[in-house]
């Protein structure tokens, strides 16, 4: 009966990924109409004012370019190094910013549309 049960809860789960593969990260119109929370990203990019290290335009500064690093970086690479910061490199940690934590998912869809290039500009508008 176990197995019946573990294989019921692997077809549950395998089921809930390739439904979430199939969600968009960001949708993006005329490259820089954004969906609202990519929209998000870009109000906690600003809230947090990440531009002073990494640039208004995402390219670096002090800090790495993130339309470079974006490229490597795993979701949970990105979360973790926002949460919990890099101190030895000058990245402080978010992980106490309630609009960090609360909209790390939306950043991450943000930065990630820039690094791909599908958003054409930093700034961005929301998409009506």
């Amino acid at each position: 009966m176990k197995s019946k049960q573990f294989l019921f809860s692997v077809l549950v789960v395998c089921g809930a990924a390739s439904a979430h593969a199939n969600d968009k990260l960001y949708t993006v119109v005329d490259g820089y109409k954004v969906d609202a929370k990519t929209m998000e990203g870009f109000r906690t990019w600003r809230a947090a004012a990440c531009d002073r290290c990494h640039g208004a335009n995402q390219e670096g500064m002090v800090g790495p370019s993130l339309l470079a690093s974006m490229k490597t970086l795993t979701k949970d690479e990105f979360v973790k190094t926002v949460v919990e910061g890099r101190l030895p490199k000058g990245m402080p940690s978010f992980g106490e910013s309630p609009q960090v934590k609360e909209h790390i998912n939306d950043l991450y869809a943000y930065l990630k549309g820039r690094s791909d290039g599908a958003i054409t500009r930093a700034k961005v508008e929301p998409n009506k």
